[in-house]
């Protein structure tokens, strides 16, 4: 599993993702919206973003708190 930095507009395309090699802790420096997300890499540097992430992703969205393969940014 890797982590992808949202680098793009819609978290649910992963084009829109840039592979991220550094400390997890600097993905989100800035918890409302996904600014990373950690998944299996497709072979092209994108997530697979896979039915149950994207469900993941809805959850810590609706309770505005990151879990295990999803971060969000801080809120101000």
């Amino acid at each position: 599993m890797a982590w992808f930095r949202l680098t793009g507009s819609n978290p649910t395309q992963a084009s829109h993702y840039t592979l991220f090699t550094g400390d997890v802790n600097d993905l989100c420096p800035d918890n409302e919206q996904i600014c990373a997300i950690q998944a299996l890499n497709d072979g092209n540097n994108n997530p697979d973003i896979t039915t149950s992430l994207r469900n993941e992703m809805i959850i810590a969205l609706n309770n505005q708190a990151p879990s295990t393969n999803v971060l969000l940014k801080l809120r101000p």
